[in-house]
């Protein structure tokens, strides 16, 4: 029998269409509050934390079959349907597989920044860094930030990675995420395995200019299974388009949906 999750979300806004937003690796619901907060005044927007992220259930197990059955889950819970769909890098993965598996609850697909298929693994550095860390000799958030910057070299990865640090009922610093689960299971992350359905909803996959998760040639694989598709290109942004564009996403989300 699969682990059970259930899903840790906040919910802004209170009438209009409803958007379910989903998160990438190592992220958390929090990376989405800014802009889920502004979508809000004209939608019903529940942002989550996927399993082994954020303040959802740590578990020893970790597949997209499993995020699939959170979601679905969240959703009877939530009595939703005919949702727009929001998935971001892992989370567009997520969202991806559920527009095939389940289309029947989507009104819309939103993908940003990912695509249908298998991946190189390019995070080994990432978790690396992560493993470095002992937070038994209370460290502090500065220490913890210079020891990843022997690991890692762009701030901005270790900004991010930051959010993820949370503190213990004794106050000492934690991570929020379960990092070495997800290691565990990191191989199946990159994976793609849908292979003989198709959503024919309305879909819209968002690339950042300076990303390299979306190719050219990945145009043909994604009407294969999304004959729908669109692809909007964000320029100024690389993968990471809800921090770099928030305004520029937000008004493609509105265009979309409305």
């Amino acid at each position: 029998m699969s682990e059970i999750c259930h899903l840790n979300f906040k919910k802004y806004g209170e009438k209009g269409r409803v958007i379910v937003i989903l998160h990438g690796l190592f992220g958390m619901l929090d990376n989405w509050n800014t802009l889920a907060k502004h979508l809000a005044e004209n939608y019903q927007v529940y942002i989550l934390d996927q399993r082994n992220h954020g303040k959802s259930c740590h578990t020893s197990k970790m597949s997209y079959d499993l995020m699939m059955e959170d979601l679905l889950l969240f959703l009877n819970e939530q009595n939703l349907d005919q949702i727009n769909l929001v998935g971001h890098s892992m989370g567009g993965k997520v969202a991806m597989n559920f527009a095939l598996k389940y289309p029947n609850y989507l009104e819309r697909l939103i993908v940003v920044d990912i695509a249908p298929k298998e991946y190189e693994p390019a995070h080994h550095l990432i978790f690396s860094a992560l493993e470095s860390i002992d937070f038994s000799q209370n460290p502090t958030r500065s220490e913890v930030a210079l020891k990843m910057s022997e690991k890692i070299k762009q701030p901005a990865i270790i900004h991010f990675l930051m959010k993820n640090i949370g503190r213990n009922t004794q106050r000492e610093l934690q991570w929020k995420m379960n990092w070495k689960v997800i290691q565990q299971f990191y191989d199946e992350m990159n994976t793609w395995s849908m292979m003989d359905l198709q959503f024919c909803g309305e879909v819209l996959f968002i690339k950042g200019e300076r990303s390299n998760y979306i190719q050219e040639e990945d145009k043909a694989t994604i009407q294969h299974y999304y004959p729908k598709a669109k692809i909007l290109t964000i320029e100024k942004a690389g993968h990471w388009v809800h921090a770099e564009q928030p305004a520029i996403l937000m008004d493609a989300f509105g265009k979309f949906i409305c």
